[in-house]
């Protein structure tokens, strides 16, 4: 069939719908698109959510009926708001994509009008005698239209070419940060992605108080940082990161934690410290991979009973909150090396913690501990002692078969702590000692024994055996000090053992009592001269 010229005006009229479609602003590409959608589904729950909060409060009792209806129609006039303009970005972008269907159905029918104008009337396959050339969706920014200089260093290496990351990622240098409309859209590129790695360390703007839900799309990421932002919760979507191994949320606003967040039972390194937590969720400890927890500066009054099923944690920073005991259940931690409980409230620690044999490292200063719990016989390993700032009335001599212990500190404890162990010169290994501001006025005799004391601090401290002006001359002058007073007073004593600890000694001789059934006179009459003198040993008679 022949093919009819094509009349001036129809191709003008063509050549007029390509020039408009021209003429439009970036079409939104699909990651965008979902991104805005993500964004107002996200707005919507959490206008809702502030609203149902907003009913649920109750009029204080010194605040008149109507002033209080007046504040309750601020806040509410004030949430609204803030949820508009967090949609307005993301209806935009609806809207926009909505319109560049519309022409695209245009453009259609105009292709169509133009095939039949033309006299291809073949009805079983039309074809237009014209192209309609339509650009294809981009991948361009949503707010900025080209970007010029490096990507920002913490961009992910498969992502630094993509061209919608680096419309809304900030570059170099620039304290740009982040809109909703523009997280989400980085959270669905990232999914299509693929990406392990996703860094928001503060890039966040300060009004973002929640997160997209389509957060729950990285079932990729395995490490996620949304630190130093204003965040105050976290979707339940969340819970669908099943690959997630290191989550890090430190200094956000975070009260509470998702029910879906037990489902991240793959995490192994998780750092909440620096939010507003009072409490955990029972079902937090079913976390049972965790290996370094911090939940230090928040406000936990209480840690669950079920905490001890956490059996896999090594490392746990409790300071800075309000607790004041700690679950029994925590001698479960079996592998756990280093605790800190530093600035808390606590008045005692379970004796259970004599079960963490792993442990290493335990800190406790600026508590209201009176007593140390008479298993820390058990702590083999314990190499660092931090019991300062607190109201300790005595030092167990069960903590002298800890023989490890590097460095003790039981300084500041004012007026309650009295005297050191008498045992003290068992823990061999012990390099720095902190016994400043206490009323101690004598070492123990077996003071003698600390070979490897190289710092020795007893400021403030009414020192009068050795004397202040012996103390100020070093650790190891002191050490000399206590072995040449206890020569003098028991010309008949021997020097200390070289390869044995002194608490060594003496629980052989107990064994050899119990064997040989020796006298506890004996055994004492041989300790008061092989060992540490009669002054020592009066605690044993």
């Amino acid at each position: 069939m022949a093919i009819a010229p094509r009349l001036p005006a129809v191709a003008e009229a063509v050549e007029e719908i390509m020039r408009i479609y021209r003429s439009l602003p970036p079409r939104p590409s699909i990651e965008e698109a979902e991104a805005a959608m993500a964004v107002i589904m996200t707005s919507n729950n959490e206008e809702e959510f502030k609203i149902e909060e907003l009913v649920r409060q109750r009029k204080p009792a010194d605040i008149p009926d109507e002033l209080f209806f007046v504040i309750q129609e601020v806040r509410r006039n004030a949430v609204q708001l803030l949820a508009h303009e967090e949609r307005r970005e993301g209806l935009r972008v609806i809207d926009l994509d909505r319109r560049f269907k519309m022409f695209d159905e245009l453009i259609q029918r105009a292709s169509k009008l133009v095939s039949t104008e033309d006299g291809d009337l073949d009805q079983d396959n039309p074809k237009p005698a014209v192209n309609f050339i339509v650009p294809p969706r981009i991948d361009h920014g949503l707010l900025t239209t080209e970007i010029e200089g490096k990507v920002d260093s913490d961009l992910p290496k498969e992502l630094e070419h993509d061209s919608t990351l680096k419309s809304v990622i900030p570059t170099g240098k620039s304290t740009e940060k982040l809109s909703l409309i523009m997280v989400a859209s980085l959270i669905e590129t990232s999914a299509k992605k693929g990406v392990g790695v996703l860094d928001l360390q503060g890039k966040l703007m300060d009004q973002i108080e929640w997160l997209p839900t389509s957060l729950g799309k990285l079932q990729h990421v395995s490490e996620l940082n949304l630190s130093e932002n204003r965040i105050f919760a976290l979707p339940p979507t969340i819970g669908s990161l099943r690959l997630l191994t290191k989550l890090d949320i430190h200094s956000n606003q975070l009260t509470d934690l998702p029910d879906s967040f037990r489902e991240l039972s793959n995490l192994v390194d998780l750092d909440l410290h620096a939010n507003r937590f009072k409490s955990l969720p029972a079902s937090f400890t079913n976390l049972t991979n965790l290996v370094n927890l911090d939940l230090s500066c928040n406000q936990l009054s209480i840690l669950p009973d079920t905490f001890g099923n956490l059996i896999n944690l090594r490392r746990l920073i409790l300071q800075t909150n309000e607790l004041e005991e700690l679950p029994f259940t925590i001698g479960s931690l079996l592998y756990l090396i280093e605790l800190r409980l530093d600035f808390n409230r606590l008045k005692g620690l379970p004796e259970a913690l004599g079960k963490l044999e792993s442990l290493e490292v335990l800190t406790l200063h600026y508590n209201r501990v009176k007593s140390l719990p008479t298993t820390m016989a058990s702590l083999s390993k314990l190499r660092e002692l931090d019991a300062s700032f607190n109201e300790l009335e005595s030092v167990p001599e069960s903590l002298c078969f800890a023989t490890n212990l590097v460095k003790l500190d039981v300084g500041r404890n004012f007026a309650d702590l009295r005297s050191l162990p008498r045992s003290i010169g068992n823990l061999e290994n012990l390099e720095e000692m902190d016994i400043s501001s206490n009323q101690i006025r004598a070492l123990p005799d077996s003071f003698r024994y600390l070979s490897n004391l190289r710092i020795f601090l007893a400021d403030e401290t009414p020192l009068e055996v050795p004397p202040r002006e012996i103390v100020k001359l070093g650790a190891q002058v002191v050490v000399q000090y206590m072995a040449d007073l206890v020569a003098e007073r028991y010309p008949s004593s021997r020097p200390a053992p070289k390869k044995k600890g002194l608490w060594s000694w003496i629980c052989s001789l107990f064994l050899c009592r119990t064997t040989n059934k020796i006298s506890d006179g004996e055994v004492i009459g041989w300790c008061k001269t092989k060992c540490l003198g009669p002054t020592s040993m009066e605690g044993l008679a």
